[in-house]
């Protein structure tokens, strides 16, 4: 009675971890980061911008900082952040490795907004694409469509909220955000939908058009064209 679920290769299943402990490993970075940013401009009302605060000396930090503390403090978190930087290009490198020579990776690239990262993230969530039977399958599973139940006319709920991978929807909203500041035909689509709705609305309207773009690249092997996926 139960429709048959996918189970992820074991073979490459451990690779896509790697990759998902990158993420997670930049979740921290990011905290410590604002962590460190609240630090100095609390005590100084100057914001330090990420890569300024990864090039501080202990000579800036006395001349910042007043209080001995503070300076412990900021230099054990910077400690920590040299660290997570590390660990994370480690992991990177071995993903690279893994993908850079395959076909649908290199086709994900030509996506304005994909790069490296989330060229990567999109190929290993995705996995087998002949488990989608339709492209609005795998857009439904990037959790790029409404989630809300409605029967003649009227709403049933907004069930199956948790339902789909969150790391491919991640992946196609930040995938939208570059895209929409870099291409001049997505920045227009964006501009008409956020003119007759929210901007959020608007930046996941260019997702669910990335993703299914992304359905036939990875499904065909060919490369990305703007003009089909945006008019």
């Amino acid at each position: 009675m139960l429709p048959e679920g996918y189970i992820y290769p074991k073979a490459e299943r451990a690779v896509r971890d790697v990759l998902r402990k990158r993420s997670h490993l930049v979740r921290q970075q990011t905290a410590n980061v604002l962590s460190l940013q609240n630090i100095i401009v609390r005590n100084t009302g100057v914001r330090l911008s990420a890569k300024r605060m990864h090039a501080l000396t202990l000579e800036e930090l006395e001349r910042l900082l007043p209080e001995s503390d503070h300076i412990l403090a900021v230099t054990r978190s910077l400690a920590v952040l040299h660290c997570l930087a590390q660990q994370i290009n480690t992991l990177e490198k071995l993903v690279h490795t893994r993908l850079k020579h395959t076909p649908a990776y290199e086709q994900l690239q030509t996506v304005d907004g994909i790069g490296t990262i989330l060229a990567q993230t999109i190929m290993l969530e995705t996995g087998d694409m002949r488990r989608f039977a339709t492209v609005g399958n795998y857009a439904s599973y990037c959790r790029c469509v409404q989630r809300t139940k409605i029967s003649h006319g009227k709403r049933k709920g907004q069930g199956n909220v948790n339902n789909g991978n969150p790391y491919l929807e991640w992946a196609y909203v930040e995938a939208a955000q570059f895209a929409i500041r870099f291409s001049p035909r997505v920045q227009r689509f964006y501009q008409r939908k956020q003119a007759k709705s929210h901007l959020m609305v608007a930046r996941k309207a260019v997702a669910h058009k990335l993703a299914r773009a992304c359905y036939y690249i990875m499904r065909d092997l060919l490369p990305f064209d703007v003009r089909k996926a945006f008019g």
